[in-house]
């Protein structure tokens, strides 16, 4: 007795729909791109001492938080994060992360920041990242 497969009865393997994010959310993103690219000759800090230089300096911009933020990200999840160039349509896993986070922060939505943060970022680094990401939110009408 042999079985015959029906590969048209199989479920057919395809890409998953990439997700559609609003203009806002992609003109954050791509603030973050455009800080990212200002940052490569930058040296790489430690998210600590960022942070605390911008309590020190009681800085309010959103281009001090952003620089911040990217100078750390690499110490953050622990290896070097992907960015596209401004503009570029095509998301990588860790934009769509940062998207996410972002929007996660503008909803004030503590269990998705949570979640986020826990999936990529060590627990002693997360509320130095969280704070960084929902300042440079606050900028940007993610909703």
């Amino acid at each position: 007795m042999s079985l015959k497969l029906n590969v048209e009865m199989l479920p057919q393997a395809s890409a998953p729909p990439q997700e559609a994010f609003s203009p806002e959310a992609f003109a954050f993103l791509n603030h973050l791109r455009f800080v990212a690219m200002n940052c490569r000759v930058k040296p790489r800090t430690d998210l600590f001492e960022a942070c605390a230089l911008l309590k020190v300096e009681r800085s309010d911009s959103r281009d001090a938080h952003a620089d911040a933020l990217m100078r750390c990200l690499t110490e953050a999840f622990g290896k070097p994060a992907r960015l596209y160039a401004p503009g570029t349509q095509d998301l990588t896993f860790d934009e769509q992360w940062l998207m996410r986070l972002g929007l996660s922060y503008a909803a004030n939505d503590r269990d998705s920041q949570s979640f986020l943060l826990g999936s990529r970022v060590s627990a002693e680094n997360r509320r130095l990242v969280g704070f960084l990401v929902g300042r440079i939110a606050e900028y940007f009408s993610l909703n």
